[in-house]
């Protein structure tokens, strides 16, 4: 039971973390695409069908 006092805190700093790192991407705006999707809309050179 000792170990939990360990693994508790360090596995709320890891998650804390990783939460503040994908709030810091998405505030810097790393998601956004818009001219990319409007671009891969119309292009024929990403298609569904397997290459052969």
């Amino acid at each position: 039971m000792n170990i939990l006092t360990i693994l508790i805190p360090i596995s709320l700093i890891l998650g804390g973390l990783g939460l503040l790192f994908f709030v810091f991407t998405v505030r810097s705006n790393q998601y956004d695409d818009p001219e990319g999707d409007a671009r891969r809309i119309l292009s024929d050179q990403y298609d569904d069908k397997p290459k052969k």
